[in-house]
Formats: structure tokens, C-alpha cells, sequence
């Protein structure tokens, strides 16, 4: 793995934004049955208080009857940014309101992920790729 970067203009600078193809729903459910099914299936999932929410790819989401209607594409930002970097969320999200589209973004090890709605996924990647060409 190569070395992460924690300087947040070097991080923005090397994001590379990249849209992966397919749509995904966020979903919730407390169901212990459908979380059992869901799961391995899930992009990735969150306990909280009020259910698991889970980020499952649109044709999954809608064979378990979850609301399908906000469609979302990824966006994988492909820097290796430090789990503790700062600046880099808040530029991506920023720059995004910023185009008046909104976004939800989740951290994981290696990346960070932008899910935006579909229709405006083609614009978000836009708005990136200014951003780290700026930086």
C-alpha cells in the first residue's frame, strides 16, 4: 500500500475522483430476518439506534421491497488519505453543496466514498475533478 497522505491540499490534489458504475439505495431496517439476507449483499452498513442502515446496490434494495426512488452512484475519491487527515470531507462536501449537490460521504480504510444522486453524478464528477485540479 502505498504511503497516506495527510496534508489536506495534498490529498484534494490527489483524489482522483473515479464514478463507479450502478446505482445504490441507503436503507434501514431493525428485521433481523432481511439484515441476515441483506448484509452479505450490503456495499457497507451502519448500526444505529433506530435500525442498520445498509448501502445495497438498487436491484438488491428493491428484491428486499426497500424504497428505491433516491437512486445514488459512488464516487471513489482514490487517494490513500490517513484515516486522521483533515480537510479532505469537508472540501469534497463543500465544493459539492457549493454546485447545489448533495452528497454522503463515506470513510473507509483504504478510500473515501461519494454517493450523490444518479442524475447529478455526471456533474459531481465534474465539480471534483476541478477541485483537485485546482489544489
Amino acid at each position: 500500500m502505498p504511503d497516506v497522505i495527510r496534508d489536506t491540499q495534498a490529498m484534494l490534489a490527489n483524489m482522483t475522483p473515479v464514478l463507479e458504475p450502478g446505482e445504490f439505495v441507503f436503507c434501514t431496517t431493525r428485521d433481523a430476518d432481511v439484515l441476515s439476507r441483506a448484509l452479505p449483499l450490503a456495499e457497507g452498513w451502519i448500526k444505529e439506534e433506530e435500525g442498520t442502515t445498509l448501502i445495497l446496490a438498487r436491484a438488491d434494495a428493491a428484491a428486499f421491497s426497500f424504497d428505491t426512488a433516491m437512486p445514488m452512484r459512488r464516487i471513489v475519491l482514490t487517494v490513500f488519505s490517513a484515516l486522521d487527515g483533515v480537510g479532505l470531507t469537508a472540501a469534497v462536501a463543500g465544493a459539492l453543496a457549493a454546485n447545489g449537490i448533495p452528497c454522503n460521504m463515506v470513510a473507509a480504510f483504504h478510500h473515501d466514498h461519494v454517493f450523490v444522486p444518479a442524475a447529478m453524478a455526471e456533474r459531481a464528477i465534474a465539480v471534483l475533478r476541478d477541485v483537485q485540479k485546482r489544489a
